[in-house]
């Protein structure tokens, strides 16, 4: 076995994929925040945030989209573990005139880590966006996928950074950034 195939933990010995087995780890709070970010033209981040978009309610299909995909990430990414959620929150922040911040946070308390779960949530909850506005704008950007923080396990608390943040969610998701179209 290669040295650089010893660092991946979902491979065996003889370099084949397989599930990590978690049957000896002890279950733990478990907590992760994802973003993506959704570039587009100025004139249709408007629209999004007045709710003249012609499809709907994107914020709220998108919440929705991010909120199923989190559920049924283990049947999307082969190697993940099913878990039992506790919480999933999928929140919007306008940044500029051009962008819209997705931002998804994961709870469980379970056996292995949910940071697939909200990456998973982040990203589809982007390209929900981009469905819903693609007749305006069809050379949106979906950028900056990335997993901001997690806590739970034997790493402990880990945020991109490296210092260990104590607030439940990132600054620039917080319930007063939060909104839904139509306001």
């Amino acid at each position: 076995m290669s040295a650089r195939r010893a660092a991946f933990t979902h491979f065996d010995r003889a370099g084949g994929a397989h599930m990590v087995s978690v049957a000896g780890k002890e279950a733990t709070e478990r907590r992760a925040v994802a973003q993506a970010d959704v570039r587009m033209r100025p004139a249709v981040l408007a629209a999004v945030r007045a709710g003249r978009v012609e499809k709907g309610d994107v914020l709220g299909v998108a919440r929705v989209a991010g909120v199923q995909a989190v559920k049924r990430t283990a049947e999307l990414i082969p190697l993940c573990h099913p878990l039992a959620l506790s919480g999933v929150e999928v929140s919007f922040a306008y940044v500029g005139r051009d962008r819209l911040r997705v931002a998804v946070a994961v709870t469980a308390r379970d056996r292995t880590g949910v940071e697939m779960e909200a990456l998973t949530g982040a990203a589809v909850a982007a390209l929900t966006v981009y469905d819903m506005c693609k007749a305006a704008d069809r050379w949106m950007r979906i950028e900056a996928l990335q997993l901001l923080e997690k806590t739970g396990g034997k790493s402990g608390p880990q945020r991109r950074g490296g210092t260990p943040r104590r607030r439940r969610t990132p600054r620039h998701a917080t319930r007063a950034r939060q909104t839904r179209a139509g306001r």
